[in-house]
């Protein structure tokens, strides 16, 4: 009876494979785990998008995959023995006819962010970047407005960045605000062809310039008197003008895209 049963069992046969993350993806991973070759045991074949992101690491921030040697997708299969290489973004060198794994550059940056960075979705809006963001957003409806309006998913929880339909995501490693806006200047290099102030910071939509004496019986008294240019949002009708607040703003995006080229990474 007892042997009968040891037949029927179903032998496992254990496999493993060496893995090592390069750059910055080694901040997913416990510091002792950091800058080292990591072997991972398996019984079937998993995907080595499952293995990876087992290990911490979020699918969207990787962006080259090799195997032995040999460029792979997020659907390669595990053997045993397999020696896997993991990079993110890739800038400084060409890596000549390899599949790279993030998509494209988008020719107009475009954004969501989670309900936790509100600071930074205001921040972004004020350098001129198309930032959607609301604070009641469930995960699930980010991850879907991220992967039908191409939108780069910002957040700072790994576990939403791993959903399969994320292609553009980005966990931000600061938690200021002030610096998670240069960090993110910096790594979708954004130095150029920003445009401050043309963005509405409540709903982020582009103003539209507006003559005053459409929008005067709206003003205080005061600024009917000191100003006379004003843009408008067309979506919520709040009004922009240059007030008192205008040089502080300015100095701090200005301050922000200098910060931006003092700390790129390498």
């Amino acid at each position: 009876m007892a042997r009968s049963r040891l037949r029927r069992q179903r032998i496992e046969i254990v496999r493993s494979a060496s893995v090592r993350f390069y750059g910055s993806l080694n901040d997913f991973l416990p510091a002792a785990r950091r800058q080292s070759t990591l072997i991972c045991a398996f019984n079937s074949s998993p995907s080595v998008k499952d293995l990876v992101e087992a290990l911490g690491v979020p699918h969207p921030e990787i962006d080259l995959l090799i195997v032995d040697g040999q460029s792979v997708d997020f659907s390669y299969r595990l053997r045993d023995g397999d020696r896997v290489a993991v990079y993110p973004l890739i800038r400084a060198f060409d890596v000549g006819d390899t599949v790279r794994l993030r998509p494209p550059p988008q020719t107009e940056p475009r954004f969501i962010a989670d309900v936790h960075l509100g600071r930074l979705a205001a921040y972004l809006r004020l350098a001129g970047f198309d930032t959607k963001y609301r604070n009641d957003y469930p995960d699930g409806e980010i991850v879907a407005i991220s992967a039908s309006e191409d939108r780069v998913l910002l957040t700072r929880d790994v576990g939403v960045l791993k959903h399969g339909i994320v292609m553009r995501g980005y966990f931000l490693r600061e938690t200021q605000p002030a610096r998670q806006l240069v960090e993110v200047l910096r790594d979708f290099d954004l130095g150029t062809g920003a445009a401050p102030f043309t963005r509405c910071l409540r709903c982020n939509s582009r103003l539209h310039v507006v003559a005053k004496n459409c929008v005067q019986h709206l003003l205080p008294a005061r600024t009917r008197e000191c100003y006379r240019e004003f843009s408008r949002c067309p979506t919520c009708s709040r009004i922009y003008w240059q007030g008192s607040h205008y040089s502080r703003m300015r100095l701090f995006i200005e301050t922000a895209f200098a910060a931006t080229m003092r700390s790129s990474r390498p």
